[in-house]
């Protein structure tokens, strides 16, 4: 839903009576919230469980859609759609299954990290469209009712009967890698602190990464189909632009997953943030049917993939005592990102008429996080605090 706000937009700007530039703002305040929630998730995640933090937010989604759907005026349309669901998607959000996954895989870490990525970019896929269509025939509050239902339909069940957070001893190591991690010194280096984290390069530099991606990502979901229906496509074909991004993505990511662990991650990361920015200036730029689905098309191909890498690169560099914790600050980046896009995109249209300001600061961003990406330390490189001596 964080992703996916497009079809939302210009049926929620005429009905509520808002302006592009008061929607906008609502927006990014949810995804400064969104953001800022993610090291609670992390936290409680580590202190009450991955369940825990599944049912409550759930339970979140289902209070604040309520809420929405009723809410007549700006402030509690803000509080509901903005504020509350924020909170509520976080604690569903990849932030609380890292942990789980960075658990349960070591030596498959990366692509387990990029099939849990899969199920965002799916959604995106599939939901785009089908929010299209359920707006069109029965309106934005049915629709949002309808889409909340859905998801405690899937929480639920996997909250419930799925998460684990114990895993098996040597994970999925094979009997070699075990014999290996036997074989090492029994009094390993104690791992940093997260203060002491927050004074190391390699964090920002991730940071600054996920800012670049929140940036795009966000602004695509929020006014990708504001932009296409203003540059002359329909609704559904906007929504089947934006959608097929999403369902390429899904065999990119199975793709890029399996290059994880056996290619430098930092190098699959910067291509991947490269060829996104060179998206970015061709999407706001198509001005047909066929440049749009073939834009989509290899956008798609690496649209998925940089928070899984990231994720994979901070549980490489500091341990996953600290993944979830770490994540879910670095996360604080991405949707810092997504915040100003989200009101830029809005806002700058009405300013100036055009969708270059947004799209094209996107894609020069994104060139840039990719050449940082580069500088990021190669595989094996481990942060340790220093071993007291005794």
């Amino acid at each position: 839903m964080r992703l996916g706000i497009g079809p939302f937009f210009l049926p929620i700007t005429s009905d509520l009576g808002f302006s592009r530039s008061l929607l906008s703002s609502i927006i990014a305040v949810g995804m400064l919230c969104y953001g800022l929630a993610m090291p609670l998730a992390g936290w409680l995640v580590a202190r009450r469980g991955t369940r825990f933090v599944l049912l409550s937010g759930a339970a979140l989604v289902v209070l604040s859609t309520v809420w929405a759907v009723l809410a007549r005026d700006a402030f509690s349309f803000m509080l509901s759609f903005g504020v509350l669901m924020s909170v509520g998607l976080s604690f569903t959000s990849p932030v609380a299954l890292t942990p789980v996954i960075s658990h349960w895989f070591t030596r498959q870490r990366g692509m387990a990290l990029f099939f849990l990525s899969t199920g965002s970019m799916a959604g995106m896929a599939v939901m785009t469209p089908v929010l299209a269509w359920g707006i069109e025939g029965m309106g934005w509050r049915w629709t949002l009712l309808a889409y909340a239902g859905a998801f405690t339909a899937f929480v639920l069940p996997v909250a419930l009967f799925v998460m684990r957070d114990q895993a098996p001893q040597h994970t999925d190591l094979a009997p070699e890698e075990i014999a290996a991690q036997q074989a090492r010194p029994s009094a390993p280096a104690q791992s940093l602190k997260v203060a002491e984290v927050l004074r190391t390069l390699p964090f920002w530099q991730v940071f600054l990464g996920l800012f670049a991606c929140g940036y795009s990502m966000n602004l695509l979901g929020t006014h990708g189909m504001p932009m296409l229906m203003d540059h002359g496509f329909d609704a559904i074909s906007s929504s089947f632009g934006i959608g097929l991004i999403g369902f390429v993505a899904i065999f990119g990511t199975v793709v890029l997953g399996r290059m994880a662990d056996r290619l430098p991650r930092r190098n699959i990361l910067a291509v991947i943030y490269g060829i996104r920015g060179l998206g970015f200036f061709a999407l706001v730029a198509v001005g047909t049917h066929f440049e749009l689905y073939l834009a989509a098309t290899i956008g798609g191909l690496v649209w998925a993939g940089s928070i899984a890498l990231s994720s994979a690169i901070l549980a490489d560099i500091y341990g996953v005592r600290l993944v979830g914790v770490l994540y879910g600050i670095a996360y604080v980046g991405h949707q810092l990102g997504g915040m100003i896009s989200s009101w830029l995109g809005g806002w700058g249209y009405e300013t100036f008429g055009t969708h270059w300001l947004a799209f094209g600061s996107a894609g020069v961003l994104l060139v840039a996080a990719a050449a940082l990406s580069l500088r990021l330390p190669p595989r094996g490189f481990t942060l340790m605090a220093p071993r007291v001596q005794t």
